[in-house]
């Protein structure tokens, strides 16, 4: 019986303190702004190669107004998308996937001008879902 109380003690501890930790985590991010997904171009030499469907997500701070923020969310879905027709986020040789840190680091630059500074925690992309998958070579040889 000692025996199995000197084992479970140390792992109650662990299990509480990866709880606590787990509980931290979900307090400091607590509200955010999902945006639709939005379709970015995939440019390569000057020409369309593909689209790709973006899942943004805008984490605010705590005391930011997330039900104001989130009835912005057309508007930062259009800086969204003007960013991505301005600079492409194209990483070289990969037709189906966007630069998720450069949508990230455009995105937060928004984010900011669109809300205020004090709002906005960070900028996460979720997800990329190409509109294409096959032929893309074929697409991308035409312009050689």
């Amino acid at each position: 019986m000692l025996r199995r109380a000197l084992i479970a003690a140390p792992l109650a501890l662990i299990a509480s303190a990866a709880q606590a930790e787990a509980k931290k985590e979900a307090e400091a991010i607590g509200q955010w702004v999902d945006l639709s997904p939005v379709g970015l171009p995939l440019i390569v030499g000057g020409e369309l190669v593909n689209y790709v469907f973006v899942y943004v997500r805008i984490n605010l701070t705590r005391s930011a107004n997330a039900l104001k923020l989130r009835e912005r969310e057309p508007f930062f879905r259009d800086a969204l998308v003007r960013a991505g027709h301005r600079t492409p986020f194209t990483v070289p040789g990969d037709y189906v996937s966007l630069d998720s840190a450069k949508i990230a680091a455009a995105m937060k630059r928004e984010a900011v001008a669109i809300a205020s500074p004090k709002d906005i925690a960070s900028v996460v992309v979720l997800r990329q879902t190409p509109k294409r998958r096959s032929n893309l070579l074929r697409a991308n040889s035409r312009k050689s």
